[in-house]
């Protein structure tokens, strides 16, 4: 295996697993969804704030890194490259439904008062953290899939041909 294809793995995986720890923590946090209307607007402001300087580059490396270790697959048998595809396409997967279904809801969020949450809040709540569930198990499918490549990668020898036996054994 060439080092550009453990490094790019290990990197790869490195990313995808943190990032599946971020978003996890959300989900096995059960205090966030009982959290009074004040101290979660407040919570989900700050979050944002956080979420939207440091995901991007992090997301993109990580998409970026991963797209590399794919492609250096290709030539190391299908299952170690499906298993990096499918990362790939998890990880992209979750830019999307954050780009699609979250962001908007996070924009609606951002223009709450904390003091005076809209009538209504909880209900965005709950469709933010659905979707955020869905995101969860989308990067800790990435971050599986990143481990089982690296499993289902076998070194395989360059086959034999004639001339790599000894003489002797060249003899019909």
């Amino acid at each position: 295996m060439s080092l550009l294809l453990t490094v790019s793995r290990m990197v790869a995986t490195a990313l995808a697993g943190l990032y599946a720890g971020g978003v996890l923590f959300v989900v096995i946090a059960p205090s966030v969804a009982r959290m009074p209307g004040a101290a979660y607007v407040t919570y989900w402001q700050a979050l944002n704030a956080d979420y939207g300087r440091a995901m991007p580059p992090f997301l993109l490396a990580g998409i970026g890194v991963t797209l590399v270790a794919s492609a250096l697959s290709w030539q190391r048998g299908w299952p170690a490259f499906g298993a990096c595809t499918a990362a790939l396409i998890l990880l992209v997967a979750t830019v999307a439904l954050t780009v699609a279904g979250m962001e908007p809801l996070n924009r609606i969020a951002n223009g709450w008062d904390p003091a005076q949450p809209p009538a209504g809040w909880h209900e965005i709540r709950q469709r933010w953290l659905g979707l955020h569930l869905l995101r969860a198990v989308l990067a800790l499918a990435a971050f599986a899939c990143l481990i089982a490549a690296q499993g289902l990668d076998h070194d395989r020898p360059a086959p034999l041909n004639r001339t790599d036996l000894p003489l002797e054994s060249n003899v019909p």
